[in-house]
C-alpha cells in the first residue's frame, strides 16, 4: 500500500458509533414523498448517520436552494459549485406542502451556502417559513442558516419571518477554521448570533460543534463561553465523521462518557439545554431539545409564581 492510500484510509468506527439501520414503510413513505416533490434534505446530501431513524420518525431537515454549496468546507459532503443553478421559486410551496402531507409539528429548514446571491438566500428562508405557516400555523420552525457573509439586512429578513429557533453552527474552535472552514469566519459567526438576539430578544438561538477534529479541551471550553457571550442558549455537540476519503480525517473518536461530561459542563456554564453525544447532529431530535427547554422554562415560571 502506498503512502497516499495510507493517508486516505478512514479510521474504523468504535463500537458506540455502530448502529442498526431501521427501515420500514414509514421510512419509504418519507423518502418517496421527498423524491416525488423534488426536495432535498441535509439528511441525504450530508450522509447523516441518523437519516434512517429520522425518516422513520416522520422528520427531516429540508435543504433549500439546491444541493450545491458555493463553499467547500473540508468536513462536509454536500456538493460544491461556484455557479449553482438559480434558486427554484416554487420550492417554498413544495416544502410547505410536504410538511403538511407528513403532518410535521416541528420542522428544521436549512440551506447550502449561496454566496452568489445578493441576500445569501435569506428571502427564500422567509418565504418558506411563510408558506409553512399558512398551511400549518401551529408547526414550530427552526432555521439553520449560513452566515450570509455578515449581511445584517439578510439576517433581519429571516428574523422578521419569526422562526421559533435560529440555529447557526460554529462547527469547530477558531484555531481549526483555516483547515476546517477556510471560507468561513469565526468572529463573523459569533456576531450573527449576537445580532439575532439583539434584533429579536425573544428568539432562541442555537449552535453546534463537531468534536474529534484535533481540538483541545481548553479550546472547546473557550468556544462555549464565546457562544454564551453571544446570547446562544441551545447547544449541540457531536462526533465528526469523515464522509469520504477525500475529507478531513477523524483525529479522535470521543467516547460517550466524555460527551456526557461536556453536557454537564455546558449546562453548568449557563446553556439552557444541551444535546451531546457521538451521533448528535445540529438538527437531530431538534423538537425534543426545544420541548425540553420549554418544560424547563414552564417549571421556572411556576416556581417564580409560587414565590
Amino acid at each position: 500500500m502506498n503512502q497516499s492510500q495510507t493517508h486516505k484510509r478512514r479510521a474504523a468506527k468504535p463500537p458506540w458509533l455502530k448502529r442498526r439501520l431501521p427501515t420500514g414503510p414509514v421510512y419509504e413513505e418519507v423518502r418517496a414523498l421527498l423524491n416525488n416533490s423534488r426536495l432535498h434534505t441535509v439528511c441525504q446530501e450530508a450522509r447523516c448517520p441518523n437519516l434512517w431513524e429520522c425518516f422513520s420518525r416522520h422528520t427531516a431537515t429540508f435543504l433549500i436552494m439546491g444541493p450545491c454549496c458555493t463553499r467547500n468546507c473540508r468536513f462536509c459532503n454536500v456538493a460544491h459549485s461556484q455557479s449553482p443553478a438559480p434558486p427554484d421559486s416554487g420550492e417554498p410551496v413544495r416544502v410547505a406542502q410536504a410538511v403538511k402531507d407528513l403532518g410535521l409539528r416541528y420542522v428544521v429548514i436549512t440551506s447550502v451556502t449561496r454566496d452568489d446571491l445578493a441576500d445569501g438566500g435569506a428571502g427564500l428562508f422567509a418565504k418558506t417559513i411563510k408558506e409553512i405557516r399558512a398551511r400549518m400555523p401551529h408547526t414550530l420552525m427552526e432555521v439553520l442558516i449560513p452566515d450570509f457573509q455578515g449581511n445584517k439586512h439578510a439576517l433581519r429578513t429571516v428574523i422578521e419571518a419569526h422562526p421559533h429557533v435560529l440555529n447557526h453552527n460554529l462547527e469547530t474552535v477558531p484555531r481549526l477554521y483555516p483547515r476546517v472552514r477556510p471560507e468561513a469566519d469565526y468572529e463573523r459567526s459569533l456576531l450573527l448570533l449576537k445580532r439575532a438576539t439583539h434584533y429579536q430578544p425573544s428568539i432562541l438561538t442555537k449552535s453546534g460543534l463537531m468534536l474529534g477534529l484535533g481540538e483541545f479541551p481548553d479550546e472547546v471550553e473557550k468556544t462555549l463561553q464565546d457562544l454564551l457571550d453571544s446570547g446562544c442558549s441551545l447547544l449541540t455537540l457531536g462526533q465528526y465523521l469523515q464522509p469520504t476519503r477525500e475529507h478531513l480525517k477523524v483525529e479522535r473518536f470521543i467516547p460517550p462518557e466524555e460527551f456526557d461530561g461536556w453536557k454537564k459542563a455546558a449546562l453548568e456554564m449557563g446553556f439552557s439545554e444541551v444535546a451531546s453525544g457521538p451521533l448528535v447532529r445540529s438538527s437531530y431530535r431538534a423538537r425534543d431539545l426545544y420541548q425540553s427547554l420549554t418544560r424547563i422554562n414552564r417549571k421556572k415560571q411556576i416556581t417564580n409564581h409560587k414565590k
